[in-house]
C-alpha cells in the first residue's frame, strides 16, 4: 500500500478515509513577445556573443533551467491554509537588531 504524507504538516494521509490534495507550481522564464517594428538588420552574432559574455560572468541563474514543475501533498487542514496564502507571505520573518 502506498503511503501518502502532507508535504507541509507530515501528518499521514489516509487515501481511504480522507481527500489527498495536490498541489502543482509551474515555474517558467516569462518572455516578452518580440515587437513586429523591430528592424530585420539586427546582428544576430553580436547578440550571441554578448549573453555567451554574460554566461562568463559566474552566474548561476543563467544555468538554473527556465522550466519547473513542483507537486506537493497536502492534508485537508494544509489545503486551506495554503489557500489563504498561496505565496506564503509573511510566514518569513525577519530578525531585527535592538537599538541597545
Amino acid at each position: 500500500m502506498i503511503r501518502y504524507m502532507c508535504d507541509m504538516c507530515k501528518r499521514e494521509i489516509d487515501p481511504v478515509s480522507e481527500t489527498r490534495y495536490q498541489v502543482k507550481i509551474e515555474i517558467s522564464a516569462a518572455f516578452d513577445p518580440i515587437e513586429e517594428d523591430e528592424p530585420d538588420d539586427r546582428d544576430h552574432l553580436e547578440e550571441i556573443h554578448d549573453l555567451l559574455e554574460r554566461f562568463e560572468v559566474h552566474d548561476a541563474e543563467a544555468f538554473e533551467p527556465a522550466h519547473v514543475v513542483l507537486t506537493f501533498d497536502l492534508c485537508s487542514q494544509c489545503r486551506k491554509r495554503f489557500l489563504r496564502n498561496p505565496l506564503g507571505r509573511g510566514a518569513v520573518r525577519v530578525m531585527g537588531m535592538s537599538d541597545n
